[in-house]
């Protein structure tokens, strides 16, 4: 298994935030010993790594992560609590499933 994480640079050169807290978390975890890979998704180089991936795999928001299984195929992951259970069989609870992903899309936070 190969487990690659993206991360996003915004044009102003600065990591986005949910990138920042998810790599935060990573860390505090101690997952992030099992990522293989850490590539960035550069806005300002549209051919960046991460950029390319992001296209590849039709995805528009970040961090993101591709998960390469020689058995199970390719699965991608924009939720890291989802990526946790499903990845790494950890028990996660569904609220904080849930806050994650209206975190993820402000478009969601007046429901």
């Amino acid at each position: 298994m190969h487990i690659t994480f993206v991360k996003k640079i915004k044009t102003d050169g600065t990591p986005c935030r949910k990138c920042a807290e998810v790599q935060a978390r990573l860390e505090k975890d101690n997952y992030i010993r099992k990522i293989d890979e850490i590539v960035i998704a550069d806005e300002n180089n549209k051919n960046s790594k991460g950029m390319r991936l992001a296209k590849e795999y039709g995805i528009e928001q970040a961090p993101f992560f591709i998960v390469d299984d020689e058995k199970k195929g390719i699965a991608i992951y924009t939720v890291y609590f989802k990526f946790i259970s499903e990845i790494f069989n950890e028990k996660i609870n569904e609220k904080e499933i849930a806050k994650e992903i209206l975190d993820a899309d402000h478009n969601l936070d007046y429901i």
